[in-house]
């Protein structure tokens, strides 16, 4: 676990990542479950480390580079497809939760590191994400179909 550059906060199946083994980065999630979604894919979440976001078990200034991208919603059925492929947000507490998993990404990301936070509309705008964790992005780019489905890039400064 040491020496490693890259953190993936909450890296689900690592959907994303084009080498999903990549030797740079740390995949953590608190969850490390398989399942057979409803149109057969296997979906397997198997992270190097169990942990929660919220409460991100390294020192502080750890990374060069963190990737955020928590569930987005709050209403899918532990059994729904959207929860077992992405996870899901407590529907009290999803702000709460966000703020300190943004804020814990950053303490463990290296002075001038990079944050990128992936955040897709479904129940929440990126415009009420923003003003949860109460930071600008320095920029972003939508994506998906429908473009709701952003990407946002934020450094730390010192």
């Amino acid at each position: 676990m040491k020496n490693k550059l890259i953190l993936d906060a909450c890296c689900g199946s690592r959907m994303f990542w084009f080498d999903k083994k990549n030797p740079d980065a740390l995949f953590i999630d608190k969850r490390s479950e398989e399942f057979i979604a409803c149109d057969g894919r296997e979906i397997k979440v198997r992270p190097d480390l169990l942990a929660d976001f919220r409460k991100l078990p390294f020192e502080d200034n750890s990374f060069k580079l963190v990737v955020f991208d928590p569930p987005h919603d709050m209403y899918a059925g532990r059994k729904s497809f959207t929860a077992q492929k992405y996870g899901n947000l407590d529907k009290d507490n999803w702000r709460t939760d966000i703020k300190e998993g943004f804020d814990e990404c950053m303490r463990v990301l290296d002075t001038h590191g990079t944050l990128i936070f992936k955040w897709h509309e479904l129940r929440v705008t990126v415009t009420e994400i923003i003003k949860v964790i109460d930071t600008q992005p320095l920029f972003g780019h939508k994506s998906g179909r429908a473009s709701k489905t952003h990407w946002m890039a934020f450094m730390k400064m010192p």
